[in-house]
């Protein structure tokens, strides 16, 4: 098994090597008559970028996204600088750089990889997907006893923080980079897709689609783990199919094909604050616009948040949400669960993550108030703020470098739930409400209780479960998402994830330890 191990390893590391190389490839050179209809079609009025790239870049031949980005961005923000200086608004290109360069690489691609998008594929995620489960699939001929496996976990360099980790983790990170920042440096990435997106929605593919599919692939290769490290929990085996579901049918496959049908763009189980750009004027006027279903869209979308969402978490706690339905809890769940062991346990950490969770949450809903106070008065700024500075600061610091690039990135490092611990603010607005007006708990019985500490161990979301259970005190905890791994590798079944009355929900248990208490005092009082 070892053997057929390696091979898949050595397989996938092919495939992913393949991969990364091809941003080195490929031939970009745009001709005049292109260049006139892309200007056309982008509504383009500025005379001094046009006669840049018709001089610098039409006509000439490229050989990487790279030389031929840094063109194309340098002309974009040497002529805006100069139309921002003479108050030529008009004429400002409002894209960003690099997205405008992707756009532009997109169409004048050319080369083995654009030609043979097919091959590519079974040469980059084909062998990536096979070697992946070669590795993971011969763990069902060697089943041995029931029970949750966890052995060696901190003597692997890919777990606990090794060469493997880090490398990991500089991958990762990267990857979000270019997929936030520098999508024109990605374009062969995304012609690998374009096939799979014009089936579906019948567009050719963008980077959010690559990420999309690619969330999805993950989040499969690695349910099928979860599916053979966890048979023997139904509990696990459900909650993986959940979230799997909810990702690629709602998250991935119904807005993809909602645009093939001209409409928007949106994922029904994704909840405000959240979908922090809900309620931007753009996404408003497009839904306003878009006739019954836009409506409809943002009426679900406003009940969705203020009824449906607090009313799930009296009834289930946030694990309804954040360990069965949501995309980020899907794939902390998945491509995470070899590294929830790392996630910080210390008290500063819980003091952090306090602080940092519910002030994302303070900043969304500070940024919404602004944002709809503009939209509904056609103010730009509000005290003295503009609203569409907040906005950006807002996608940049969080909705791209907190939920991107250290969400998921980090997951070798810091544990599974960077992201839903430390920065969502729908699970900060989840755990007030589980944590003052719910009925979930987790009990726990101390007298069965051996202080193993796997409990603690494994919780991802750095709560330390043993001094609940050594104490057969309930835990009540805003930042549990009831994932049930606790349970799940408690050898005693001291714990028990369960809804029941609110009352008697929180009870707080005196520690009674050695010379402390004089028993004789207590035999008496009894």
């Amino acid at each position: 098994m070892k053997k057929l191990q390696h091979i898949g390893l050595g397989l996938f590391l092919v495939g992913l090597a393949l991969f990364t190389s091809l941003i080195f490839l490929g031939k970009y050179e745009v001709n005049s008559e292109l260049f006139q209809t892309f200007v056309s079609n982008k509504g383009i009025k500025s005379e001094l970028f046009i006669s840049n790239i018709n001089a610098n870049v039409v006509d000439k031949t490229f050989t990487n996204p790279f030389a031929f980005s840094s063109k194309i961005t340098s002309a974009l923000e040497t002529a805006n600088a100069t139309h921002k200086a003479a108050n030529e608004w008009d004429k400002v290109i409002w894209d960003k750089p690099h997205s405008f360069s992707f756009e532009l690489a997109k169409q004048v691609g050319s080369g083995l990889i654009q030609e043979n998008k097919g091959l590519f594929w079974w040469l980059t995620f084909g062998l990536g997907i096979f070697g992946a489960l070669l590795y993971i699939v011969p763990n069902v001929i060697t089943l041995g006893p029931p029970g949750i496996k966890n052995n060696g976990i901190y003597l692997n360099a890919a777990t606990n923080r090794g060469w493997i980790g880090w490398f990991a983790f500089v991958f990762l990170v990267g990857f979000y980079i270019l997929l936030y920042f520098r999508p024109d440096y990605i374009v062969n990435w995304v012609y690998l897709v374009d096939p799979i997106s014009e089936s579906i929605s019948g567009n050719a593919a963008s980077q959010w689609f690559l990420y999309g599919f690619l969330y999805c692939v993950v989040m499969i290769v690695m349910a099928i783990r979860m599916y053979i490290k966890y048979r023997h929990n139904k509990y696990q085996i459900l909650r993986t199919t959940s979230v799997l579901f909810f990702q690629i049918v709602f998250a991935f496959l119904i807005p993809e094909i909602l645009v093939r049908f001209e409409k928007p763009w949106y994922d029904f189980k994704n909840a405000f604050p959240l979908d922090y750009d809900f309620f931007f004027s753009w996404n408003l006027d497009q839904l306003i616009a878009s006739g019954g279903l836009g409506l409809f869209i943002l009426v679900w979308g406003i009940v969705l948040t203020l009824v449906i969402v607090p009313l799930m978490v009296y009834f289930f706690g946030k694990r309804w949400y954040c360990s069965w339905v949501c995309g980020c809890g899907g794939l902390a769940e998945t491509l995470g669960d070899p590294y929830r062991q790392l996630s910080d346990k210390s008290l500063k950490a819980w003091k952090l993550e306090r602080w940092l969770v519910h002030g994302v949450l303070v900043f969304a809903l500070f940024m919404t108030g602004l944002t709809l106070y503009s939209y509904f008065s056609g103010a730009q700024q509000v005290i003295g703020l503009k609203t569409q500075t907040i906005q950006d600061i807002y996608g940049f610091l969080i909705g791209s470098i907190f939920a991107g690039v250290i969400g998921t990135g980090f997951y070798p490092i810091f544990g599974n739930r960077v992201w839903c611990r430390f920065g969502c603010p729908l699970a900060a607005y989840l755990g007030l409400v589980q944590r003052f007006k719910s009925r979930f708990r987790i009990t726990t019985n101390g007298g069965q209780c051996i202080s193993c500490g796997n409990c603690s161990t494994y919780c991802e979301q750095g709560i330390d479960v043993r001094a609940y259970a050594q104490k057969g005190e309930n835990i009540v905890r805003a930042s549990c998402v009831g994932c049930g791994i606790c349970s799940a590798v408690c050898p005693r079944g001291v714990l028990k994830l369960e809804n029941g009355p609110e009352k008697g929900r929180i009870n707080p248990t005196e520690i009674l330890l050695g010379n402390d208490v004089d028993l004789m005092d207590l035999i008496n009082q009894k």
